[in-house]
């Protein structure tokens, strides 16, 4: 029984970033970095593995951890985190994980006989002379390692680029030989940073971090975070190691830049950093991202949209959504959780979630995504602090004669939710709640109409609820 797929993909109470996607076997295989859920920083978990099989996106199995970050000989006793990875299939037939601890600037790869195994610590990335990447004179520092092989070689992408930093001049590519590790071809940039992009054609999307290659029919793609931070950009070219063009936006995590329900400029979520891939999924294309939850920056979920491609293979961006695995919109009746919002904001725009370009933490001002108990409890998760004006987002559903809506609210709250269909259209109706310490269902009679919805619910009243579902019948 095929399960419908959902934003975020993975279960509400996993935090996998980072997202790099491949098909092995007729499998889709998801490697990411690791969140612990309340923790006080990125990254903080060994790499787990979730995979699906290609035909049925909604059915995701926990593969388990694949690798600790105590395999590495640099990290012994676990004090350095295990940032983000990348996978590739070597001319051997055996798997390579590619990663960088937070506080070395090398490159250091594990290696395993299947995808989702475990993981070995295989070695360094090296010159001829046994040096490491990264700590030779000149060397500009490793990070968040992209690869791809092809035949012999593997091209390795590289970077981290923060504005206003001369020391680093873009993302990198570099290619190694037959056994992984020794580097052919020295770094040479492919993506310019902020302080050398004039005349580009990269600015005001230059390189900032999350490299990664993916190639469709012979042309090269390198996505890329820019400095803007939660955009997801593509770059092309016919060639791995050189004469990338920008070309464009694939997804933003706040939906800015997209025009098609909204003013371009407004934001529609709290976005921060991005990082992910595309990926051909049976014959169809999707890009993997992730959204930040929790009010903060270190509780990533992975999300994941279907794209399309021009002729000249260009990739218009894509809004997020609650159904994107599905591709397309979501059985209409029946509970759906409210941790599937896409939209999430206040009358008070915010672009950046903690941390990211607002200076603060998300305050109590804001709404968030959350859950009960502590990391690794399988707890389903629920939108907290819906405050006067706090607007929730699902997009999209199949309605057909949905005459009544039910929400189920708790909190200290006095006041009702509005239930429209655009975030700036027509109330529907209203559904009054009150003051509650469980988690209590109102409903009202409210007719959705027939055809592809998206919904929003609207929080008006004092005090703050939290949401956890909705039923439409």
């Amino acid at each position: 029984m095929k399960k419908q797929g959902l934003n975020p993909y993975l279960p509400s109470w996993e935090y996998v970033p980072d997202g790099e996607p491949y098909v092995f076997n007729d499998r889709v295989y998801v490697y990411g970095s690791h969140d612990r859920f309340n923790g006080h920083v990125f990254c903080l978990n060994d790499y787990v593995c979730w995979s699906a099989p290609v035909d049925d996106l909604g059915n995701w199995r926990n593969e388990g951890v694949i690798y600790r970050k105590t395999g590495d000989p640099l990290n012994p006793d676990g004090d350095m985190c295990l940032y983000a990875p990348d996978v590739t299939l070597g001319p051997d037939g055996r798997y390579y994980l590619y990663y960088v601890l937070d506080k070395v600037p090398v490159v250091s790869v594990a290696v395993c006989d299947q995808p989702a195994g475990k993981y070995e610590f295989y070695g360094y990335v090296k010159y001829t002379d046994g040096t490491r990447l990264g700590e030779r004179e000149g060397d500009e520092p490793q990070f968040d390692p992209g690869v791809m092989t092809e035949g012999q070689l593997t091209y390795l992408y590289t970077g981290f680029c923060a504005p206003g930093d001369r020391s680093r001049h873009g993302a990198m590519v570099t290619v190694l030989d037959a056994d992984m590790l020794t580097i052919l071809e020295e770094p040479a940039f492919v993506a310019p940073s902020q302080p050398y992009s004039d005349g580009s054609g990269f600015e005001g999307h230059e390189f900032f971090e999350a490299p990664s290659i993916r190639k469709r029919g012979e042309m090269y793609y390198l996505i890329y975070s820019s400095v803007v931070m939660h955009e997801l950009c593509y770059a092309t070219s016919t060639s791995p190691t050189r004469g990338f063009e920008y070309r464009g936006v694939i997804v933003s995590n706040c939906d800015m830049h997209m025009d098609t329900y909204k003013p371009a400029d407004k934001p529609m979520y709290y976005g921060g950093n991005n990082h992910g891939s595309i990926v051909e999924i049976n014959r169809d294309w999707y890009i993997f991202y992730h959204r930040h939850t929790n009010g903060d920056a270190f509780n990533r979920q992975g999300c994941m949209e279907m794209i399309s491609f021009h002729k000249d293979g260009s990739i218009p961006q894509v809004e997020m959504t609650s159904c994107g695995p599905n591709g397309q919109p979501l059985e209409g009746k029946g509970e759906h959780p409210a941790y599937l919002a896409c939209n999430l904001f206040t009358s008070e725009d915010q672009q950046y979630t903690g941390g990211f370009g607002a200076g603060t933490w998300l305050d109590s001002r804001f709404p968030i995504i959350t859950q009960d108990g502590r990391d690794g409890d399988e707890e389903t998760g629920y939108i907290a602090n819906m405050v006067e004006s706090a607007t929730a987002g699902f997009k999209y559903f199949d309605c057909n004669g949905i005459q009544r809506v039910t929400i189920k609210v708790r909190g200290y709250c006095n006041g009702y939710f509005e239930v429209k269909t655009s975030w700036d259209g027509p109330v529907l109706g209203t559904i009054p709640v009150h003051f509650t310490n469980v988690w209590k269902t109102y409903t009202s009679s409210i007719s959705i109409p027939d055809g592809k919805q998206a919904l929003y619910f609207t929080y008006q009243g004092m005090g703050s609820a939290s949401l956890a579902s909705f039923i439409l019948e």
